[in-house]
């Protein structure tokens, strides 16, 4: 019962939805004004890009042996979906992004794509950092960031959001899918990464 909850939550805490949630909490907590037309035009292009694209993605991986889980466990499966998800996340910044350009969202996804290509290069050094650590840290830097630049109170937001961290470490640890030094690193990799964009837009 343990593992099936573990398992849980490493579905439903998956780095996959990352992009995705942050473009739709900077549209919740925003005191610009973004029509409904803008909302839409920005979220379901990234939701089709980061999420439905890389399901397809996986699906094909698996299909023709490539990979053998949706955690690519191994750092040979790791590969892969960190090329199209760079690929991908380049596609946001560059083809969607600037439809309705915000600058807050334009260096969150720059943030993204630093940290991921951060962690690509560690693959290459035989070093598996978590990407679920990874994805939670970005996202917990970004509101923090935005809460600070809109002047926004979000404490209890990033409260649930630091425990939830936690219990995502906690799940990884459990089902051995990475060692304490994988999750840290993972977790700096993601934080780091935001904050080296910050002094752009905050």
């Amino acid at each position: 019962m343990m593992k099936l909850f573990q398992q849980v939550i490493s579905y439903v805490f998956h780095p996959l939805f990352v992009p995705v949630v942050g473009t739709m909490t900077y549209f919740l907590i925003t005191p610009k004004y973004s029509p409904i037309e803008e909302q839409s035009g920005t979220i379901l292009p990234i939701f089709i890009l980061t999420v439905v694209i890389p399901m397809i993605s996986y699906l094909i991986l698996k299909n023709v042996g490539l990979i053998q889980s949706v955690f690519a466990p191994t750092i040979k499966e790791r590969r892969y979906p960190f090329y199209i998800s760079l690929l991908l996340l380049l596609t946001v910044v560059y083809k969607v992004l600037p439809n309705n350009f915000t600058p807050e969202l334009h260096y969150y996804f720059l943030g993204l794509i630093a940290a991921t290509s951060a962690s690509l290069f560690l693959l290459f050094l035989k070093f598996k950092s978590s990407m679920h650590l990874m994805g939670m840290s970005s996202l917990t830097m970004y509101l923090t960031c935005l809460s600070v630049h809109f002047e926004i109170n979000i404490t209890i937001a990033l409260g649930i959001l630091i425990l939830l961290t936690g219990l995502v470490a906690s799940s990884r640890l459990y089902l051995k899918a990475h060692s304490k030094a994988e999750l840290v690193i993972g977790f700096l990799i993601g934080a780091i990464s935001q904050l080296l964009t910050v002094k752009y837009w905050l």
